[in-house]
């Protein structure tokens, strides 16, 4: 399986996901910069973390128009794996391939420690390796994490268990607890919380490796046992 990870000017967390996944995970992975027009070589789209375009307007604004945001488009229409990490979160939300919106953290303040999240469901391609429920430990870092949507929407997240990841213990405010959704058909996922840095007992856990290893096994079923 071959990942794609987008830079945009002002992302900082590329490397750690580059890391994640050549070091820790084992697959062939690229950086890809914000202007290139095409993704078709490509299996996984990741957006990773940092300050795209300085974070200016609002988080995600102005990266939502990248020439690559049409390609990362079609990969999502085409049901290939788009992981968004924090400002990759917010850069989906604002491209319109998951619903709601992101506000400042409730105490106004930047975010740096880990925290315990639930899986809420462990049947989508990101989550699969993990049990129904359980608790696992990762790193946020943020100061725009705090989800918000209207009570339709929520509704329809909840429906369509779309909400996959919750927080033990709030910590920026976020709508129902909410650290991760995907889109209604299941292959795109946002999240606050940063499994790349998670993928190692020498980072203080190695909990997010498990989300890298259900979208390998995910594209394995589909396309290796198939084929």
């Amino acid at each position: 399986m071959k990942f794609a990870v987008i830079v945009f000017p002002g992302s900082n967390c590329d490397v750690d996901m580059f890391h994640a996944i050549k070091d820790e995970l084992g697959e062939e992975v690229e950086y890809v910069w914000h202007d290139t027009e095409s993704l078709d070589g490509y299996d996984g789209i990741l957006l990773p973390g940092g300050f795209s375009y300085g974070d200016y307007l609002r988080t995600g604004a102005i990266a939502r128009f990248s020439n690559v945001m049409k390609e990362v488009m079609k990969a999502a229409e085409a049901g290939k794996p788009v992981l968004g990490v924090c400002n990759g979160f917010q850069i989906l939300l604002e491209a319109g391939l998951l619903p709601g919106a992101m506000r400042r953290n409730e105490s106004l303040s930047f975010i740096c420690k880990p925290v315990e999240l639930v899986v809420a469901n462990n049947q989508s391609m990101f989550t699969a390796e993990y049990k129904q429920d359980q608790t696992i430990t990762i790193p946020v870092a943020h100061g725009e994490g705090n989800y918000y949507c209207d009570e339709e929407t929520l509704n329809q997240l909840k429906a369509n268990k779309q909400i996959v990841f919750t927080y033990q213990q709030n910590p920026n405010g976020s709508l129902e607890n909410i650290a991760g959704i995907t889109n209604e058909k299941g292959n795109v996922l946002g999240m606050m919380p940063h499994p790349e840095r998670a993928v190692d007992e020498l980072l203080g856990s190695a909990d997010g490796l498990k989300m890298f290893q259900s979208i390998v096994k995910s594209w394995r079923e589909a396309h290796v046992v198939n084929a």
